[in-house]
């Protein structure tokens, strides 16, 4: 609970704009008025505070809740804060749903989008692991140039066998000597 009379006041700076809301423009309001103003306001939120927590209290629970705000209302006799309450009460839960219902779409958009990339990683993990033997578009010519190159390379491989050879020759013919 608090400490002193004065912390149980609503901020000035917040009543004051609540009252400039509320009056038509031009009309001024001396300092003592919202003085009065937001103690009067500060002793109505504790009055209805304090009703909606016997509604709690009867109701055999510590947390107080809407409806028992509602019925404090009734109790205190301000049955004509009890539909804008109402209707203020809904707007709020319909955004609360609005706000949940965008996240559920965002979460559902960013997990479509990993599925998205994961897919299109294996994708392209798969044409790295592909055998031998299969090819790409694209890829026949250079197929058809490295059988072109293989013959080639046999060709040089027996030209060097043969100058082994003819080496060898030329050493037994000197030891022969």
């Amino acid at each position: 609970m608090a400490e002193r009379p004065e912390d149980l006041n609503l901020p000035n700076t917040v009543v004051t704009r609540i009252i400039k809301d509320a009056i038509p423009d031009g009309v001024n309001v001396s300092k003592e008025a919202r003085l009065a103003i937001s103690k009067a306001a500060s002793v109505f939120v504790l009055y209805a505070t304090s009703c909606a927590n016997n509604f709690s209290l009867k109701g055999k629970r510590k947390t107080i809740n809407a409806q028992d705000v509602l019925n404090a209302m009734e109790d205190m006799e301000f049955e004509q804060f009890i539909e804008p309450l109402q209707q203020c009460q809904e707007a709020f839960l319909q955004d609360k749903r609005e706000k949940k219902m965008e996240k559920t779409l965002k979460t559902a958009a960013a997990t479509q989008e990993e599925e998205t990339i994961e897919e299109v990683d294996e994708m392209s993990d798969e044409e790295g692991e592909k055998e031998p033997d299969q090819q790409v578009e694209g890829d026949e010519e250079n197929v058809e140039d490295d059988e072109e190159e293989e013959p080639r390379q046999a060709e040089g491989e027996d030209d060097e066998d043969d100058g082994e050879e003819q080496e060898e020759e030329g050493e037994e013919e000197e030891e022969a000597s």
